[in-house]
Parts: C-alpha cells; structure tokens; sequence
C-alpha cells in the first residue's frame, strides 16, 4: 500500500471524503440556525439543540465503534456508518417538507447522524496509522484529515447558505448524497488487506489492554483528551456566537454571511495543513505547537468584548480558529501514532468523545450566555483556554511519552 504512491494518493482523498463529509453534516446546520428557528418557530436553545443531539448521541456510540473496528475492521464500520448517516439526513429532510410540527422528528434524524458519525469520522484516525507506518507520512496524512475536516467548516456556511436561499431545508436532503459518494469511494479507493482482524482478542482481553494503556499512559492521555475537548468547545461556541451577532446585530445573513464565516474557518484549514507538514515524528515539536497554538487562542477569545464591528470580530476569529488549526494536528498525531494497532480504534475514539463533548456543549452553552452580558462568554472561553493550557504545558512530557510508548 505505501509503496505504490497512485493508491495511497486515493486513499488518502477517501479518507479526508468521510471527515469533510462528517464535518459538512453538522457544521452546515450552523449558519442556518436563525433561519430554522423562524422557520420551525423555536427558541434559540431549542435550534442549538439540533447540532447537540448530533453531537451527544456520537459521544456515546463512539467507544462502542472503535471496539467494533479493533475487532471487526475500520471499513467494515465506516461504511454502514456513512449509510446510517445518509438515512439520518433523509429523515430529517423529509419531515421539514411533508410536516407541519417537525421539530422532534429533525431530532430523531439528527440521532441517527450522530449514531452514523460515531462510526465513521473517528474511525478514519486509526485508520491513517494502520495504513501509513511511516511516521512522516502518517503526521502529514493526519494533517490532510484535520485540513478536510476544516474544509468542512470552511465550506459549511457558504454550502448552508447556498441551499438555503433555494429551500431551507434543502441542507438535510444534500447530506444523503454526500454519504453516498463517500461510501463508493470507501469501498473501491481505500485497499487494506488482512482488515478482518482474524486474530482479535476477546472483549475481556480488550479491556484489560485499554486498562493497562491508562495505566501507563494516564497523566498526559488525560491531558490530550481535555483539550481536544475545549478547542472543539471554543471554536463552535464562538463559530455560534458569530453566526448569530452577524444576523441579529449586523443584519448579515445569505451567502454573504457564509462567506464572511468561511474566511477565517479556512485560515484554520491552511494551518492544520501546514501544522501536518511541518510536525513529522517530534514529540517535542508537537507539544509547543499545541501550548502555543492554546495560548494564543486564549488570548484572541479575552478580548471579544472590546470589539464592536463585525470586521475586527470576523479577524478575531480568524486569528483563533488558525490558532487551534495549528493545535489539532498535533494532538491526531500523539493520539494515532502513540499504541498498537489492535487498540488503537478504541483510545483514538475515546479522543473523539471528547471531542465531541466540545462540540455538544459549545452552542447551547454560548446560546445561555448570550441573554447575559458579554463578559460571561469571554470569561468561560478564556478560564477554558487557561486549563487547557496549563494542561498542555505541565502535562504532554514528550521524554515520558516515549517511556511509556517502549514499556
């Protein structure tokens, strides 16, 4: 597979097709959130719930998924998983259209989302490490991962926006289609022989090895999950927080809010890619471009309340969303790249839990603070920044990493 450049050049592209895609299906619905609540007459809290439900079902499923792909193999769940997702859209589409009171019957199809996007963007991590055994090449594929998955976020306002503007719940009924292209490519572009796992151990054993793994590894494991969980808070709690300033504050809303959106989500984007590039096997590297990245980030959130045009707002967020660009790859990489293979499916989705939790609590949390005043939402978004850097700093010991990893 890493010999021959043509297959592993397609694999890659079907690999970042799931993580854009996962990422188009949840990230899409933001800006459009306003819209769904004149629409669907709901609260903001309520329209908030519509990302969250996604979000808080893949939290739960996720762990079972990365057994199942420890075991059973990583196609083998990622492309029921898509299909399951697809449905999930089609659900929620069909009862925007035929419905008069489709609120929950949205939810139920957001459910099923989440369901399918436990088994399919978080099972791509470990994916990359037991296709590319380079180290090199593995970092800079997480990369690519991480630039699709903020490709995603990128392309999300301005796609949400387009189909809106043609029928607004035109987004829920783009997402099976997606899926599908997905899963063709899944199945015929991405070749990983001896994907059967025909010598797994038992579930016992299994959890047994996960056991020991924290055993080890708990101090700076720990540390890696937290704050994936907070950079995912903070940037769609503030991704929510623009959106909404933009419409209610600025009267911005369309495509030209999804494009003022897309500009800084796209730094993001050039930075994972970079970071990727840059970052290779180093340890240490990874470890300052992650506290570096968290900082800065902290910095660009405690100042949110001294800006009052959506310009200097829209630049804010540029500088932070680039910042935790530069962050994720890195903790990917200390992740994927840190256990053996037969485990590797469960430690990297219980990352992606974590993750998800940021993601979850984000928009209803900046939805709350929003009847408040300004200085609530700088002040959870910055303390958040503080832990995780304090985090980063104290306790991703590169020299203990490579201790634990050898023992």
């Amino acid at each position: 597979m890493a010999n021959n450049k043509n297959e592993r050049r397609w694999a890659i592209v079907s690999l970042a097709s799931v993580t854009l895609i996962m990422t188009l299906g949840n990230s899409m619905l933001i800006p459009v959130l306003p819209v769904m609540e004149k629409k669907l007459e709901i609260s903001k809290l309520q329209s908030s719930y519509i990302i969250t439900s996604y979000s808080i079902v893949a939290i739960i499923f996720i762990p079972l998924a990365g057994y199942l792909s420890d075991r059973f193999g990583r196609k083998k769940v990622i492309i029921p998983a898509l299909i399951l997702t697809g449905i999930g859209g089609m659900v929620a589409g069909l009862a925007s259209w035929k419905m008069d009171e489709a609120y929950f019957i949205i939810l139920i199809g957001r459910i099923l989302q989440g369901i399918g996007a436990s088994g399919a963007m978080p099972i791509v991590l470990p994916l990359v490490g037991d296709l590319f055994q380079r180290e090199e090449v593995a970092s800079a594929t997480l990369g690519i991962i991480e630039t699709a998955n903020t490709a995603g976020k990128v392309l999300s306002p301005i796609l949400g926006a387009a189909l809106t503007a043609v029928i607004w719940f035109l987004p829920f009924f783009s997402i099976p289609l997606f899926c599908l292209i997905s899963v063709v490519m899944v199945i015929f572009l991405i070749k990983k022989k001896n994907d059967s796992r025909e010598e797994s151990m038992p579930f016992k054993q299994y959890i047994g090895e996960i056991k020991e793994v924290f055993k080890h590894h708990n101090r700076w494991l720990i540390a890696v999950f937290v704050i994936g969980a907070i950079l995912m808070f903070i940037l769609f709690g503030f991704l929510f927080y623009l959106s909404s300033v933009l419409e209610d504050k600025f009267g911005i809303d369309g495509i030209k809010k999804g494009l003022l959106l897309a500009i800084p989500l796209l730094a993001l984007s050039i930075a994972s890619y970079v970071t990727g590039k840059k970052i290779k096997s180093n340890l240490k590297v990874m470890k300052w471009v992650t506290f570096i990245g968290i900082v800065l980030t902290g910095i660009s959130v405690s100042v949110i309340s001294f800006l009052d045009h959506f310009v200097y707002l829209i630049a804010l967020f540029l500088v932070c969303s680039s910042r935790i660009g530069m962050a994720l790859p890195s903790l990917d990489a200390l992740i994927t790249k840190t256990f053996d293979q037969k485990i590797r499916g469960a430690i990297t989705s219980i990352y992606s839990s974590m993750r998800f939790i940021g993601v979850a609590l984000g928009p209803p949390v900046i939805a709350l603070l929003m009847k408040q005043h300004i200085f609530w939402i700088v002040s959870i978004l910055t303390v958040f920044a503080i832990i995780a850097g304090i985090l980063a700093f104290r306790n991703i010991d590169p020299e203990q990493t490579i201790i634990d990893s050898e023992s």
